[in-house]
């Protein structure tokens, strides 16, 4: 119990803000629903052709390449579970890893692409009976591993890829908006994993002073808490990560390389049912640049917008805007909407504020977290004072 309180000293915010478990409303499900729907039907009435569904035979090949998009997908659920026991050194069972990883992917289902469903995973690994501090430290780990992966793919596939069938296929203001965005939001992706990798691996203690100082500035002071908690998690995932064994990276990466590639070739074997003459290392490239340009997008899971930008994406290589819809829509019940359905039923539980911790360990944790967060206050009131 005393490492448990130790470990949630280092994270007085984080331990204050999700001590108590959030309610997820159904608005908050059927939202995502409505607005990917709206579009899927407004695509439908623009560019369906009740002509394209009568010759789509939904033969043996095309049952078995579905099935095969289901098995992918499977793939990285498997993925994301292996990285879960991973992290917490197998302390949860399989189906402890199973439940968390739903969870992640609903409240990403049911939130903006740019909230994630990282920023409640500590709730759920804490309700699996991992402390508080050490929950926040794990998931940081995630995003870490998760933002890496991208940084160091991309430029991979943009090395292999011919550029023109990334972004050069036409020269409509779709295609160049699109590229635009893309490194956009990969130079912005850069910059934050080059501060988690100084952060949470070489200069922790560094990163943080930094990241106070630059959040003491006048217009930036109202977000110097969080920046305060987010300093002190660096610091303490940084002690963590830095007792770990090139063999434990070596697994937790190949987990979130498994879970990302898995998730791509959903697309791959969908295409591979409805259009086998496309070009399959095209297909696979291209889920790299949809995927990061839906980390920008407004909309709770990227509900709209994902249809949207598929059928446009895709468009050029199918010579059908029909058949991109019709893979579109089995591409986001896959990956997406299966989720939303399986998170429903999971999260009354998941979301109970039962935990599978000891009811004492918790209130210990609220007076240690109270008794920081007065440290804390105190420490800013002084830095005030010395201002003035």
């Amino acid at each position: 119990m005393s490492d448990e309180k130790n470990n949630n000293k280092q994270y007085p915010n984080s331990v204050t803000n999700i001590s108590r478990s959030p309610h997820i409303s159904m608005w908050k499900v059927l939202i995502p629903v409505v607005i990917g729907l709206t579009v899927v039907v407004w695509l439908f009435r623009r560019e369906f052709s009740v002509k394209v569904w009568d010759s789509i035979h939904f033969d043996a090949h095309v049952i078995v390449c579905i099935l095969l998009a289901w098995l992918c997908m499977a793939g990285r659920d498997f993925g994301l579970t292996w990285r879960f026991r991973s992290l917490t050194d197998r302390e949860l069972t399989w189906w402890q890893a199973i439940k968390v990883n739903f969870m992640c992917e609903f409240t990403s289902a049911v939130t903006p692409s740019a909230v994630g469903g990282s920023s409640l995973g500590m709730i759920f690994l804490h309700h699996e009976g991992i402390a508080l501090g050490r929950a926040t430290t794990l998931m940081m780990t995630t995003l870490f591993l998760d933002e890496l992966f991208f940084v160091v793919s991309c430029p991979i596939i943009v090395a292999i890829v011919p550029y023109d069938e990334l972004f050069g296929f036409s020269h409509t203001k779709f295609e160049i908006g699109l590229r635009w965005v893309f490194w956009i939001v990969y130079a912005v992706l850069f910059a934050w994993t080059l501060i988690l990798f100084l952060g949470i691996i070489l200069k922790p203690e560094g990163v943080r002073k930094a990241l106070i100082w630059l959040f003491g500035w006048k217009l930036l002071r109202r977000w110097q808490p969080a920046v305060i908690s987010l300093g002190d998690s660096m610091v303490a995932t940084a002690k963590s990560l830095r007792t770990r064994s090139w063999k434990w990276w070596g697994e937790v990466f190949g987990a979130t390389a498994l879970t990302w590639t898995s998730r791509y070739l959903v697309v791959n074997a969908l295409f591979l049912g409805f259009v086998p003459a496309a070009n399959q290392l095209v297909v696979f490239a291209r889920q790299f640049v949809v995927w990061v340009v839906l980390m920008v997008s407004p909309t709770p899971g990227g509900s709209g917008v994902s249809e949207w930008l598929f059928t446009e994406y895709y468009g050029d290589m199918l010579g059908n805007a029909s058949v991109a819809l019709i893979i579109a829509l089995f591409w986001r019940i896959i990956t997406y909407y299966v989720y939303l359905i399986v998170g429903v039923f999971l999260a009354p539980s998941m979301l109970s504020g039962r935990t599978a911790r000891p009811v004492v360990a918790d209130l210990e944790i609220a007076i240690d977290s109270t008794t920081a967060d007065s440290d804390i206050k105190n420490k800013q009131d002084d830095r005030t004072a010395a201002e003035k």
